[in-house]
């Protein structure tokens, strides 16, 4: 109804303004030496799109309907074209006048008198005739809440940075901060060049319900390689994010880019190669990442399938881990893990990187739904209670099986918290949401202990948190997912039920087959890809730069200062190439 009358508003108001200019334009033409030309008031003649009249014009639109009166009626003021024309004078039916003629000097325009317009006159009645562009789908609340969750997505690389910099020694600590800041320097540039378009470039359109077809089921095509065709002024033509700028979706999609790689860095700190490592993640997040956000997000096969991944169990935590647990394989385990400690240098670190962690991963999961509405909230609300759940289980387990509550446990079942509901944030409820937290809390519990036991080398439990919270996270939102809180329509309009709970118990075999993949095509890639580069380089550093530690050797510097200078590097630099 609003929309209704704000038309007839506007229609009416256009007709005012009309008319005012009209008149205006009549004023004028005394002074301004236009030329009268005469037109019959036939009522079947036609307008001349050129702005003069033919001989069987159309009287002026506001000449009024007595124009055409019989010879003995006198003509009203207001059906005169001209604003000097005499109230007494009358209109033939029958009277006409030749194009080419001009009235004499002494004599007043007839009421079927038009004008000759300008260029500029005319341009602008057109412009004022035309019809209203058509409203823009970008949404300026939507874009801003995407920026913001972009931002904070971003803030998470930071956070990686001091968690896994305060789990390391002294000694590591720059090279194991480094290993999550160069994806921000990396991949920042490699998204933009190739990156977004194999993961986003398809055919398909969501609105139609259809998913890439061929190799598109897989990787995504390389039409917006160096951003080409993706716009700052309009959506995506996909339809990934209905109210936002495409460019704003591409960015948001490349701070997830950056994170993953960076996580599987955990597994392999203090002895890996900072060269090989620089080319591992540059392919890897090439050769796995990308294929691996198209085949979940890119209208890819698993999306066809129906898996639910809300903002990257699969995508994100399954695939780092399972690549951390090839590359711990592959590179080996550091020299001295089986006789030294390895204990964190500085917990406060740790604390601080959850914190940051938990902040940005807001934007991580609410910034999923891609719009600030109920998704949205929904997300948000799951990300602070399952956090908190994974947090509190953690912290109980630890307390009642070795008997002291300890700092960096709470921060692990933060993690492993915020790891499980990450699939299933805009999917359940809170109550799900506590459940999928507390549940996978104990899940990583347990692969934690068991990866000490066999004393196999993840260094940061990369693995134990990431690989296995993803999975238990994914394979719970087959579980808890319901409509009640993301309600899907399918393409006949009906509702979809999503998850166990809804009826829908087939969920979770689509689940298990998206983490079957996901673990498949994880696993090759790192292979393939550390395999290749240990061709041609060094995966490890020498045995002694790893027992002297990596800082000094190979940046140059060091976290503390204590030793910066001595000069015990000096001769340690060909060794990183």
């Amino acid at each position: 109804m609003t929309k209704k009358l704000c038309e007839r508003i506007v229609s009416v108001i256009k007709k005012f303004l009309l008319s005012a200019l009209l008149v205006l334009w009549l004023v004028s033409f005394p002074f301004a030496g236009q030329t009268w030309a005469q037109a019959t008031t036939s009522p079947s003649a036609t307008a001349s799109p050129t702005g003069t009249a033919s001989p069987t014009s159309s009287a002026s639109p506001s000449s009024s309907a007595s124009s055409s009166a019989s010879p003995t009626s006198s003509a009203s003021p207001s059906s005169s074209a001209s604003p000097s024309a005499s109230p007494t004078s009358s209109a033939s039916p029958s009277a006409s006048a030749s194009p080419s003629a001009s009235p004499a000097p002494t004599s007043a325009p007839a009421s079927g008198d038009v004008v000759t317009l300008t260029k500029d006159q005319k341009a602008a009645l057109d412009k004022l005739l035309a019809p209203a562009p058509a409203a823009s789908p970008i949404n300026s609340g939507d874009t801003a809440f995407m920026l913001i969750a972009a931002a904070l997505v971003l803030l998470m690389t930071p956070g990686l940075a001091f968690f896994y910099g305060g789990l390391v020694r002294t000694r590591n600590v720059l090279n194991t901060m480094m290993m999550s800041l160069l994806l921000m320097a990396v991949v920042g540039v490699t998204w933009v060049l190739w990156g977004y378009s194999l993961a986003f470039d398809v055919s398909a359109k969501v609105a139609d319900f259809t998913f890439g077809q061929g190799i598109q089921q897989f990787i995504g095509g390389l039409d917006w390689t160096f951003l080409n065709g993706v716009k700052f002024d309009d959506v995506d033509p996909v339809g990934y994010a209905g109210t936002i700028p495409h460019a704003v979706y591409m960015v948001y999609q490349m701070m997830f880019a950056i994170i993953t790689p960076a996580l599987i860095s955990g597994a392999i700190v203090e002895r890996m190669s900072f060269k090989a490592y620089f080319w591992f993640i540059l392919l890897w997040s090439t050769f796995a990442y990308s294929p691996l956000a198209h085949m979940v997000w890119g209208r890819g096969f698993l999306g066809a399938l129906g898996a639910l991944d809300f903002a990257g169990g699969t995508v994100v935590h399954i695939s780092s881990g399972v690549a951390a647990v090839v590359a711990v394989l592959v590179v080996g385990a550091r020299k001295d893990f089986a006789t030294r400690p390895h204990t964190p240098h500085n917990v406060p670190y740790v604390l601080l990187g959850i914190g940051l962690l938990w902040f940005g991963w807001f934007g991580f999961n609410a910034g999923s739904a891609l719009s600030a509405g109920s998704v949205a909230a929904v997300a948000f609300v799951a990300t602070s209670v399952a956090t908190s759940a994974g947090g509190l289980t953690w912290l109980l387990i630890e307390w009642v099986l070795r008997g002291k509550p300890t700092a960096v446990g709470i921060a692990s079942g933060f993690l492993a918290g915020l790891v499980g509901i990450t699939p299933a944030a805009g999917f359940v409820t809170p109550i799900g949401a506590i459940l999928v937290g507390s549940i996978t809390a104990v899940c990583c519990f347990i692969a934690v202990s068991l990866r000490a036991k066999f004393k196999f080398d993840d260094s940061l439990d990369t693995f134990s948190v990431h690989g296995v919270g993803g999975t238990v996270g994914a394979m719970l939102t087959g579980v808890f997912a319901t409509k009640a809180v993301n309600l899907m329509k399918d393409a006949k309009g009906a509702d979809v039920p999503l998850g166990l709970i809804d009826g829908n118990p087939g969920q979770i075999l689509v689940q298990f087959y998206g983490v079957a993949t996901t673990y498949v095509v994880s696993a090759v890639a790192t292979f393939i890809i550390l395999k290749v580069l240990q061709l041609f380089m060094d995966l490890r550093v020498s045995p002694s730069i790893e027992e002297q530690g990596i800082d000094l050797p190979v940046h140059g510097e060091e976290g503390y200062g204590s030793d910066f200078g001595s000069g015990v590097f000096a001769s340690s630099k060909s060794s990183e190439g």
